[in-house]
């Protein structure tokens, strides 16, 4: 097992190690230390959060541009005031981060990624603006950019804490008694608000930028 925290710790702040790949060890560093909150937060964040589980502050309402279907010239923005845009370009992000990762990859900076809606929502959506043509809503990359460097985030101030409290160096697993000193930091709302109030200061990459042969092929 090595070193499990500080490793953990390294590995949040290289912007060459996918955090699809650093959740799992996320995860397994949680079930050592017997923090539930934060594990059950990880396993939602990497594989995604179901339709009826409640969704953190953060990947709530992000605000992007509602698009709609023209039969000339294919999805362009649609006939809308900008207030409407503001009010109605509002979507949740239910996806794992392996999924939104991956994604985030296959765009330049500052691009746009689309989002169908489904049936209902669409026909909501319809009567609120008053149009008739499939409508969808267009995210920047970048804000997927800051939801993964968040959850990075995250992780860097909870293993930054067991770093102080005691915990770095080698473990191939932890005793009651640290296990008990570890519960006072099973709090995942409290590092993610943490991440966002701090997130200028944080030594945390954003996704990086994908070469070309990645942005047509993927990596597999």
């Amino acid at each position: 097992m090595g070193a499990p925290v500080d490793a953990l710790e390294q590995r949040v702040r290289d912007v060459q190690d996918p955090l699809e790949e650093i959740l799992p060890a996320s995860i397994t560093l949680s079930l050592m230390l017997r923090n539930r909150k934060m594990g059950s937060w990880l396993q939602n964040e990497f594989a995604g959060y179901s339709d009826d589980s409640e969704l953190p502050d953060y990947r709530q309402d992000l605000p992007g541009h509602l698009m709609t279907r023209s039969p000339q010239y294919g999805w362009i923005p649609a006939p809308v005031s900008e207030e409407q845009d503001r009010r109605e370009a509002k979507t949740d992000l239910r996806e794992g981060v392996r999924s939104l990762e991956k994604t985030c990859l296959r765009y330049r900076k500052d691009s746009y990624i689309q989002h169908p809606l489904g049936a209902d929502e669409m026909r909501e959506l319809q009567n609120r603006i008053n149009l008739t043509t499939d409508l969808a809503i267009t995210i920047n990359r970048e804000t997927y950019s800051d939801l993964l460097r968040l959850v990075r985030s995250t992780i860097y101030l909870w293993t930054l804490d067991l770093i102080e409290a005691g915990f770095s160096g080698e473990h191939n697993s932890f005793s009651t008694s640290e296990r008990e000193q570890a519960a006072i930091l099973d709090d995942p709302e409290h590092y993610w608000r943490r991440a966002i109030a701090e997130h200028a200061s944080l030594p945390i990459p954003g996704i990086r930028q994908a070469g070309v042969l990645e942005r047509f092929f993927g990596n597999a």
